[in-house]
């Protein structure tokens, strides 16, 4: 890439699907481009069988229907493969961090496979542009491309428009790092007194708090044993891996491991 020195591969892709949740949505296509540090890149694009309807909605906006996806292989058939062609690669995207970095990761767990971005450099082009003009990817397109997007919600269109989006950030911001760890941590949005990657528990004053809903301020230890349904319900339902961890962990006792206050320091 022309502003970004790669230590090793850097893997752009975007992720169409049948929704927005996380933990239960399937993948309907994957695109990835596959850039080297030599500049030289790999483009694929595939179409995937979720083996469950694709709902309305879904369809209206990638435009893939069931009978698109019919005669696809099923994520399973191509998990192994796909494993090991991300190996050993930094990530990059649009919005991956909050989406399809998530979904993907549910993806590769239900076909035994950990999946994750541990060791990896993220680079998330949304959260670059919320941090400099907050747009959608069309507009983000045009501003730092002068294009118009074809084809857009296409999976291989958006990835594309992505690795161009990039290249204009770097080009337009000459105050962005050129190594891929300094865009990383400009690129990490997340609250730093966060426990896990959702932020819905959180340190405050040495003590770990519910950061969401109508217990939010509230002392895990005192939801355990004052309110443990509303841990059994986190456990139950749509929630990262992670979070359900900690509400399992807390309604058999087990709690993160206490921090002191700042001030008691």
């Amino acid at each position: 890439m022309k502003y970004l020195k790669l230590e090793r591969p850097l893997i752009f892709f975007d992720l169409e699907t049948t929704g927005v949740s996380t933990g239960n949505d399937r993948i309907v296509e994957i695109s990835v481009v596959k850039v080297f540090p030599d500049d030289s890149r790999q483009v694929t694009t595939r179409r995937i069988n979720p083996q469950m309807p694709i709902p309305p909605g879904a369809s209206e906006v990638h435009g893939i229907y069931d009978k698109d996806v019919e005669h696809e292989p099923a994520f399973e058939h191509i998990a192994v493969n796909l494993f090991n062609y991300f190996a050993d690669c930094d990530l990059a995207g649009y919005n991956i961090l909050k989406f399809d970095i998530p979904l993907l990761t549910a993806e590769f767990k239900r076909c035994g496979l950990e999946f994750s971005p541990a060791g990896r450099h993220v680079i998330d082009a949304f959260n670059i542009f919320c941090k400099k003009f907050p747009r959608d990817l069309s507009n983000a397109y045009h501003f730092f491309c002068g294009k118009t997007m074809e084809n857009a919600h296409g999976a291989e269109a958006d990835t594309l428009a992505t690795l161009e989006i990039l290249e204009g950030q770097l080009e337009m911001y000459s105050d962005l790092p050129r190594e891929l760890p300094g865009l990383g941590e400009f690129c990490d949005m997340s609250d730093p007194d966060a426990i896990d990657q959702g932020g819905r528990f959180k340190w405050q004053d040495g003590r770990v708090l519910v950061n969401f809903g109508k217990n939010s301020g509230t002392a895990l230890r005192d939801i355990a044993v004052n309110n443990p349904g509303f841990l059994q319900w986190i456990v139950k339902a749509d929630f990262p891996d992670d979070a359900k961890k900690i509400a399992s962990d807390a309604l058999r006792g087990i709690f993160p491991e206490e921090k002191k206050a700042e001030n008691e320091k």
